[in-house]
């Protein structure tokens, strides 16, 4: 006589199956690059493994995260990143593709532990791009680059023709200094640990959506795009045991989640009723069918902190005026190994995957 299986038994099945889905390497199917292949999920993983990793691997390389993190012969340790900018439109409510060029490689090497020094930035202009605009764009990044106190110390133009480009691109690699003693890496990551996120959630990727004037949507939202480094530095004052920060721009913060749990030997559990979204943002999602989970941010990141140090980092987070909305919303545990899943406000659960493509794409 047969066994009935259990409920239980059924669900490990099944999680079981999806942790060796998931554990499988992406593979590069495709003949030509996608749009998809720059929205930060699944394809974009498939592309740099396939082809950037695989012509320039090295251990710095291997991280993959937002910088490098290296070493000089004097024993000082510097972070290093670079990212291009392609928003369209260039202006939106809230800021501009200058201010994100700027702020988002602060960012980067902010949540990487380091204190943002010198920024470069290389320009690609279309023929025929206005010189009126250009002088706007740059005057953000003048400015965004002032009141963050970084210079911007090095660059490039290029021209290319009419239809060659939309607008102007813009490059930004950016150096900072790792103070001593400070580390933050996945691999320090434990069972019991709170995730804590830095604000709301959303407001740039509708914002830039929303701008494009394709929708019949009209809703107060801004984007966030900020420096959060004065803000990494506040946490790292009241949670020195902080053990990984990434800030959640493309993809949203479940693809920052899933990139943490990652071939990793624990999981990660978010609280739907805890993530702090404002009402027009979720509103705007809800009308157009997207989880603001994925939806880009340009000044909110998320933590992992020890247990014992979530209510210090929340707390102290919330004296500056871009973490009045910080949250702990969620913890690691356990398992199932390497899945990231949703609470729900209804009493269920959900996995929360990595996307293959993008709903927004060039919003950063």
């Amino acid at each position: 006589m047969t066994r009935a299986v259990s409920a239980a038994e059924r669900e490990d099945r099944v999680l079981e199956r999806i942790d060796k889905f998931r554990q499988r390497r992406p593979r590069l199917l495709e003949d030509v690059v996608t749009l998809a292949h720059g929205a930060g999920g699944k394809s974009s993983a498939a592309l740099v493994d396939a082809v950037f990793l695989e012509a320039f691997r090295n251990d710095e390389l291997e991280q993959l995260g937002d910088a490098a993190a290296l070493h000089t012969p004097s024993g000082e340790r510097l972070a290093f990143s670079t990212d291009s900018y392609v928003v369209s439109p260039r202006r939106f409510p809230g800021g501009s593709i200058g201010h994100v060029a700027v702020h988002g490689t602060i960012n980067d090497l902010a949540v990487s532990g380091a204190r943002p020094q010198w920024l470069s930035a290389a320009f690609v202009i279309e023929e025929g791009f206005p010189i009126a605009e250009l002088r706007e764009i740059v005057a953000d990044m003048s400015e965004a680059a002032l009141s963050a106190g970084v210079q911007i110390v090095t660059g490039d133009t290029k021209v290319v023709g009419k239809g060659a480009a939309d607008g102007v691109y813009i490059c930004t690699a950016g150096v900072g200094v790792i103070p001593p003693g400070r580390q933050l890496s996945r691999e320090v990551v434990q069972a019991g640990d709170k995730v804590v996120l830095s604000g709301t959630i959303g407001e740039h990727g509708m914002a830039v959506m929303l701008a494009r004037g394709d929708l019949a949507i009209d809703a107060d939202i801004a984007s966030d795009t900020a420096p959060v480094h004065e803000l990494v530095e506040i946490l790292l004052g009241a949670a020195p045991s902080t053990r990984w920060m990434r800030d959640a721009t493309r993809g949203g913060v479940g693809t920052v989640a899933n990139e943490l749990v990652k071939d990793s030997p624990f999981a990660l559990i978010l609280d739907e009723d805890k993530l702090p979204v404002q009402p027009q943002v979720l509103g705007a999602c809800d009308m157009l069918g997207i989880d603001p989970l994925y939806v880009a941010n340009e000044g909110k990141f998320v933590a992992i902190v020890p247990a014992t140090e979530a209510d210090a980092a929340i707390a102290a987070l919330r004296t500056h005026p871009l973490g009045a909305q910080a949250a702990v919303v969620g913890e690691i545990v356990p398992e199932p190994h390497g899945i990231v899943a949703l609470r729900t406000s209804f009493g269920g659960s959900r996995i929360v995957d990595m996307l293959v493509g993008d709903p927004l794409p060039r919003i950063c």
